[in-house]
């Protein structure tokens, strides 16, 4: 849910005609960024504010009953598909193309496939977001996977390898915060059978924070772009509060738009107007 903030952005980016040409995502960064490709501002806030609270959404009845904490049938099925639908023709449409990073449970590497159509690949999108502890592994095309972000949390090395030369990166934490070492005993209790799994779990809060730092000193360099919440809004990853996420979404708003100007000069070496 912390990636209100996200959809915040990119919203702003649908408002103000920023034209990007790809997206590599993680997790909430997937399951919202389709919409900046569908055209579909405001989807994201509108569907998560409407279902926050609801038992069939998410929640601890969902994991004691499926094993996920969001709920399969009723968050990547029946939303998108029938209660708030996602315009999939439009998303076709888009000159964007998007990669969502997943994690591979045996090698416990991150892996990156494209999204051609969200329907069709639902289950690539309930990989890349499948929170571990909380989810059950997904399978996709003979193999498990679970939450991109535990490989590779903010994609950058991917993107510059793909050949962008101009890249933005939107984060969902401030510039200080860094994560902390995880109990390395849940995960040998829980994915004993994943050596590989457990070894990125474990190391992810060191992957994580050197990223930061790299992001940090490629930001200083001009070399990207960043936008990250300039608050912490302390938003949980699975919030119920309608007001948090609509703060978190609005700060994203805010954020991107007090960035607009500074944005086009690093784009397109001149500020330009915006319509």
């Amino acid at each position: 849910m912390r990636g209100m903030y996200t959809a915040g952005v990119l919203d702003m980016f649908l408002e103000k005609n920023i034209k990007i040409d790809g997206i590599i995502a993680v997790s909430a960064g997937v399951l919202f960024g389709v919409n900046y490709m569908s055209n579909q501002k405001g989807r994201a806030i509108r569907y998560n504010k409407k279902f926050a609270k609801s038992a069939k959404y998410m929640g601890m009845r969902s994991l004691i009953t499926t094993g996920n904490i969001i709920n399969k049938k009723f968050a990547y099925y029946e939303v998108p598909f029938k209660l708030d639908k996602f315009d999939e023709e439009q998303f076709e449409k888009s000159n964007c193309i998007m990669y969502a990073t997943l994690t591979n449970v045996d090698t416990g590497k991150p892996e990156y496939f494209r999204i051609n159509n969200v329907f069709e690949e639902m289950e690539l999108m309930r990989a890349t977001s499948a929170m571990p502890f909380v989810s059950r592994m997904v399978e996709w095309k003979g193999k498990k996977y679970l939450d991109g972000g535990i490989s590779d949390s903010i994609p950058v090395k991917k993107c510059q390898e793909l050949g962008y030369n101009k890249i933005i990166v939107v984060t969902t934490r401030p510039i200080e915060y860094r994560k902390q070492r995880n109990n390395k005993n849940l995960s040998k209790l829980r994915y004993i059978k994943y050596p590989n799994l457990i070894e990125s779990i474990n190391n992810r809060y060191k992957n994580y924070n050197n990223i930061v730092e790299q992001i940090i000193e490629l930001e200083n360099k001009k070399e990207i772009f960043v936008i990250r919440p300039s608050r912490d809004l302390k938003v949980k990853r699975i919030e119920r509060d309608e007001n948090k996420l609509q703060q978190m979404y609005d700060l994203g708003l805010k954020d991107c738009e007090s960035k607009i100007k500074e944005l086009n000069k690093y784009l397109y070496d001149e500020v330009t107007s915006q319509p």
